[in-house]
């Protein structure tokens, strides 16, 4: 009885483990990409970058605002020995006695108000305010990044789930005609070498069906841990869904005006206000100054209400020879940014018509698919009616078997290849989240 109860206990684990091990989720495309783009630790980054920038920018504007200093200090004095000189009336003085002196308390407090350093300031909160648009740029790019990471995904995935389906339909159909085969070649029908051609074909199309299972479950794990999803997840795709986004999405003007150039835009526009911080340099610096002091030094001397007023000024002498590299460097550093500019908005085009001439590819191979997938079927039956009546080969029968699964699996596989090249023109054009309608945190 304990031993039934135990087996019984290990068959629900089982049973429970299996469900567990199985568990299905259909996805779209597009609430796949609002995973990627709002849970992935890529897109945590780009958003953490941008609040750097951000903090950077308003660490920057905080210079702008008066500077304020309070201090004070309380000091015992051991043994101290001091000897004072009092001026006294008729303009004589007498030495004083040894004053006991213990203690010291000090105070002040002081304020600066920079007015004017050679527009450093107003040139540094331009190039801080660049920078943070262009970070920001730069992580919108990077979750473009991410959709087209996780487009590839799915149609990678759907491409090896369809050919695992095929393979496997295939896969039946073969063995169904071997253990045909054996009867017939037990009853002395066909040789024994045909036999042996169907079993080797059941074989070849059983390692084909391991290595596209394989296939299935490496790309279904990189596309499950990057959306963030449980590891034993399966996806499950329906093409006729994506099919549907994409009709509701029709191709609109196809330009360049992507983030990563609007980032690198703007990194030039830092770059320049770089230059015209270093010139500041050149120039003196001028603040407003006031403060406030109270000093006692006890049976000694005291001071309070000890009012400051005045203006600052600083300039440093040495930068009339040094400062002329700063600027020559800050100058090489803006060029530099400006034929990348130039450079990135030359690839951008290339990667758009070459994007383009892939999708218009794609859907000229579908109808050569369609159609070839009719003439190999058509071809199959022919082969096979000439085969049960014995006008052609097990060679026959097998070859055109082979070439049917092959126009199966092309004519599945170009429906993923349409939509993976049309979000991939979607991509180059600057413009894959915005197709889909997609909501960023």
């Amino acid at each position: 009885m304990k031993t039934k109860s135990v087996v019984l206990f290990m068959f629900l684990c089982l049973g429970t483990y299996k469900n567990y091990a199985q568990e299905k989720k259909l996805l779209t495309l597009k609430e796949a990409v609002e995973l990627a783009v709002n849970n992935s630790n890529q897109a945590a980054l780009a958003n953490a970058r941008v609040q750097s920038a951000k903090l950077d920018l308003e660490n920057t504007k905080n210079n702008q605002y008066p500077s304020v200093k309070v201090s004070g200090q309380y000091l015992r004095l051991t043994n101290a020995n001091i000897s004072s000189k009092i001026s006294l009336g008729g303009g004589s003085s007498q030495s004083s006695g040894p004053l006991k002196v213990d203690q010291l308390m000090l105070g002040q407090a002081n304020v600066s108000m920079p007015v004017f350093s050679g527009f450093k300031l107003k040139n540094s909160i331009k190039a801080s305010t660049s920078m943070y648009k262009a970070e920001t740029f730069t992580a919108a790019h990077t979750k473009e990044q991410l959709g087209l990471e996780v487009v590839d995904l799915f149609a990678n995935l759907y491409k090896a789930q369809e050919m695992t389906a095929l393979i496997e339909e295939n896969l039946k159909s073969a063995e169904q005609r071997a253990k045909d085969f054996e009867a017939m070649e037990k009853n002395g029908i066909i040789a024994r070498n045909d036999l042996l051609k169907a079993q080797l074909q059941v074989s070849n199309i059983q390692l084909s069906l391991d290595n596209a299972k394989k296939n299935s479950a490496i790309v279904n794990y990189q596309l499950v841990n990057l959306l963030k999803l449980p590891e034993n997840t399966q996806v499950a795709i329906d093409i006729e869904a994506i099919k549907a986004e994409m009709k509701q999405n029709q191709l609109g003007t196809i330009n360049g005006n992507r983030n990563d150039l609007q980032a690198l835009q703007l990194k030039q526009s830092a770059s320049e206000a770089g230059i015209k911080i270093a010139k500041a340099n050149y120039y003196p610096s001028f603040a407003l100054t006031g403060g406030y002091i109270a000093f006692d030094l006890k049976n000694v001397l005291s001071v309070n209400n000890a009012m400051n007023y005045g203006v600052g000024l600083s300039y440093d002498l040495s930068s009339i020879f040094k400062n002329n590299k700063q600027v020559k460097l800050a100058t090489s550093r803006a060029n530099e940014t400006k034929e990348a500019v130039a450079i990135l908005t030359d690839q951008i085009k290339e990667e758009i018509q070459q994007a383009q001439e892939n999708y218009n590819l794609s859907l000229k191979q579908s109808a050569v698919y369609d159609k070839a997938f009719e003439q190999a079927s058509e071809n199959y039956r022919i082969v096979k009616d000439k085969y049960d009546n014995s006008l052609s080969t097990t060679n026959d029968l097998l070859e055109a078997d082979v070439e049917q699964l092959q126009a199966k699996i092309n004519q599945a596989l170009c429906k993923a290849d349409i939509a993976q090249k049309y979000y991939e023109l979607q991509f180059a054009s600057g413009k894959l989240i915005k197709s889909l309608n997609i909501t960023i945190n």
